[in-house]
């Protein structure tokens, strides 16, 4: 007789897997250096919305001004558009404030100094200071500052006296710190974040894009790419839009890549091929997580795969920033086919989305590419490409079965889980 089959892993024990990885990573990504990452991501994840809004009615509005329609209406496009990042420095002092403990609003107030027309009468420096000078990272460093001054006064003050001395000394410390120092340091870090942005990829864009494509997914495991959200912001504030997210997204065309490849290669585990089916919709639209930690991530070489694939569509991208054809994204957050609507460059729309779309298309054919041939061992194969159906009843000596005869064209009923 033939040996039984022996059970695969199922969808749900590779997602149980992943769940703990996940967990165990979390616990890991516990360091005070992590833990402040989270903090700053903290700062500016509930900026995102606005972001995204503005930013679609930004590409909208250029759209119009480009083909000369709606010519009564393009001004206040532009106004919706540009009126959130004009005031991003206060809201990002607001979400400080809030974050590490302090009174919002003082935040707030104190960052609002940064994009006050009247500074420009200030000089710092041996310069005149301009509206806007250090930008969301300014704004950071002020609120910061605000909410420790406001700490120690609130340890200090009488409290018959706080409501008057606190704000004020909180206002008034912070905001001549931020006058006559922040906003010029803050001012010249955000210079040379844009001025090295530009020169990475203008010098060594396709080797930059291959080696931030393939990383990013690890980054992202790491909790390091936190780190990342100040840098985009800036960039967006500086330019308009950041030219380092398209080539990020990159490794979400990756993990769908090995995804596909993960799919064919395991034929008969219906149970992982039915979460691929599922989970690869957000895929393409760029949440990425049901497939790295239902599917990729628990068996192992596809995740490496995948960031292959990620790393070729980074350098695709990449190597068209090196030639002159910048690819940015007027916000964060979406990815993969979300990423479109907020795709903005040097140069027309059309060439824009083209080299983003063929970034696209890279980053899935190498991720597959690389999964489908070198994502599997035998071991793995023997693992997860078997079948789960029940075994066929034994048979006696004499060739007849123990069970009851069924008839041959009924079916068999799968079971749980399949």
């Amino acid at each position: 007789a033939p040996p039984p089959s022996v059970p695969s892993a199922s969808a749900e024990e590779l997602a149980a897997q992943g769940a703990a990885m996940k967990a165990a990573r979390k616990a890991k990504n516990a360091t005070p250096f992590k833990l402040f990452l989270r903090r700053i991501a903290n700062i500016f994840v509930p900026l995102i919305p606005a972001l995204i809004g503005c930013g679609i009615i930004a590409g909208l509005n250029g759209l119009l001004v480009n083909l000369g329609w709606l010519t009564s209406i393009t001004p206040a496009l532009a106004a919706m558009a540009s009126g959130f990042m004009a005031l991003i420095a206060v809201f990002v002092g607001f979400n400080t404030a809030k974050e590490f403990g302090g009174t919002p609003i003082l935040g707030g107030a104190v960052a609002a100094i940064i994009v006050f027309p009247g500074v420009a009468n200030i000089e710092a420096f041996g310069q005149k200071l301009s509206p806007g000078q250090g930008g969301v990272l300014g704004a950071l460093g002020a609120a910061v500052l605000a909410v420790h001054v406001e700490k120690w006064c609130r340890r200090r003050v009488p409290e018959a006296l706080d409501v008057l001395v606190t704000p004020t000394l909180t206002v008034l410390v912070s905001g001549l710190v931020t006058i006559f120092g922040l906003m010029y340091v803050a001012g010249e870090i955000s210079t040379a974040i844009g001025t090295f942005a530009d020169w990475l990829l203008s010098n060594g864009g396709a080797g930059a894009g291959f080696v931030l494509g393939g990383l990013f997914l690890p980054l992202v495991m790491l909790g390091l790419h936190q780190a990342l959200i100040p840098i985009h912001t800036t960039l967006i504030e500086q330019q308009g839009y950041t030219v380092l997210l398209p080539i990020l997204a990159m490794a979400g065309a990756g993990q769908v890549g090995a995804a596909v490849a993960v799919y064919f290669r395991l034929p008969r585990n219906e149970s992982i091929r039915r979460t691929i089916r599922s989970a690869l919709p957000a895929g393409l639209l760029g949440v990425g997580e049901p497939l790295i930690y239902g599917v990729s991530l628990p068996l192992g070489r596809p995740f490496v795969t995948a960031c292959v694939g990620g790393a070729f569509g980074g350098g695709f991208v990449g190597l068209f920033n090196q030639l002159g054809d910048k690819v940015g994204s007027t916000a964060i957050g979406p990815s993969g086919w979300a990423l479109f609507p907020l795709l903005d460059g040097n140069h027309g729309l059309g060439t824009t989305v083209a080299i983003y779309a063929g970034g696209l298309l890279v980053g899935y054919l190498a991720g597959f590419l690389a999964t489908y041939f070198f994502g599997f061992g035998k071991d793995l194969l023997a693992e997860f490409d078997v079948s789960r159906e029940p075994a066929a009843s034994p048979v006696t000596a004499t060739g007849s079965p123990t069970s009851p005869t069924t008839d041959p064209d009924t079916p068999t009923k799968a079971p749980a889980g399949v």
